[in-house]
């Protein structure tokens, strides 16, 4: 098979949609060499450090679209880019495929991640949920098979945008296999001290952003007096200052560690050197850093009220992302009881095995051999 990709956010993205990108071609690449892929992209950001897989070509603007009207290439040029191609399949990883594909012989599938702007429309401006509505949905009509990464993303899609149930299948997202590397105690050491973490923490991985709800940790450490620190990883996107006041203001600015600028080979030592994990966001399209959570054998806390019990399984807990008095008993009963932190990630093993590479490989091109 010849497989074109949107790669725009493999390249460029550092984050959820990147890391999805990433992975989903490594994965395909390594399960599956048989096939040629292209990754499409209108610019390489090279400080992200995507390793391009074997089997996979890189392919970008040329000509008049290779600067500044690259990302019209993106939009425009690409229907066209896949038939010069003779593509089999142009697999759109976020969100979105190219205007006009659906006039080529080229079969379509096309990821969902989430409907958050329509969820929660106050979170965006009025312009970007007109962009998104315009793009994003044009886009499910027009698709041969939609992937949502999640069942809530799949109620979503039918609920709120009208999509035919019987077009969308759920792929969860994969995990890297690094967060299965058990690191050494000299890695982890070596990792805490670059960034300045104590010897035991909790950990919660996310941007900075009201939507990912950190607030409500800070809230359930003050409200019940708990003295373990906390390590807050994640990109400032303009909750950074509020958040930081808050713990001064009730005396945790010693125990909170922000940690906005990191690399990712890091993480599984940040992850493997964590005592717990929360995550209590209040709305996520699948929710990565709890799976990521989990094959680093750290017991997890999320949210309820989307799809997190998707990704945390059932020997995860779960908490009402507005209440700090079920968050902070939470918090306290698991950080007392080292034994039962260790029963309920020895019990998500099996859970987090349909996050694997082989598991996702074989949904993923049984889906492109159907829409053939």
């Amino acid at each position: 098979m010849r497989i074109g990709f949107d790669a725009k956010r493999a390249f460029n993205n550092s984050r959820g949609l990147g890391n999805y990108s990433r992975d989903t071609l490594r994965i395909l690449a390594a399960q599956n060499p048989e096939n040629d892929y292209f990754l499409f992209t209108p610019k390489v950001n090279a400080s992200i450090g995507f390793e391009v897989p074997e089997h996979c070509s890189t392919v970008l603007p040329d000509g008049f679209f290779q600067n500044k009207f690259s990302s019209l290439w993106r939009t425009f040029r690409l229907a066209a880019e896949s038939q010069k191609r003779n593509l089999d399949i142009f697999h759109g990883l976020s969100h979105e495929l190219p205007v006009g594909i659906e006039r080529t012989r080229v079969k379509t599938v096309l990821t969902m991640h989430d409907l958050i702007f329509l969820q929660f429309p106050e979170l965006y401006p009025a312009i970007d949920r007109f962009f998104y509505k315009k793009k994003y949905l044009g886009s499910c009509a027009r698709a041969d098979k939609i992937i949502a990464v999640s069942e809530q993303t799949r109620r979503d899609l039918v609920e709120l945008a009208h999509v035919p149930e019987e077009k969308i299948v759920v792929v969860y997202q994969g995990c890297h296999p690094m967060f299965l590397r058990k690191t050494s105690s000299d890695e982890r050491a070596s990792v805490q001290k670059k960034y300045g973490l104590p010897s035991e923490y909790m950990l919660s991985v996310g941007a900075l952003e009201p939507r990912k709800n950190h607030i409500l940790i800070l809230k359930a450490m003050a409200a019940a007096e708990i003295d373990f620190p906390l390590v807050i990883v994640g990109a400032d996107n303009g909750c950074g200052d509020s958040l930081k006041a808050f713990a001064a203001s009730h005396h945790l600015d010693n125990k909170v560690v922000f940690v906005t600028k990191k690399d990712f080979a890091d993480f599984p030592a940040i992850y493997q050197g964590a005592t717990l994990f929360l995550y209590p966001s209040f709305f996520e399209g699948f929710g990565i850093p709890i799976v990521e959570a989990l094959q680093s054998g750290v017991p997890v806390i999320a949210a309820t009220g989307s799809c997190l019990e998707e990704s945390g399984g059932p020997f995860s807990r779960y908490v009402a992302p507005d209440n700090v008095e079920e968050t902070a008993s939470t918090m306290k009963e698991l950080l007392s009881n080292e034994e039962l932190r260790k029963e309920m990630v020895a019990k998500s093993a099996e859970h987090i095995l349909q996050f694997s590479d082989e598991v996702i490989a074989q949904k993923l091109m049984k889906i492109y051999r159907e829409v053939l």
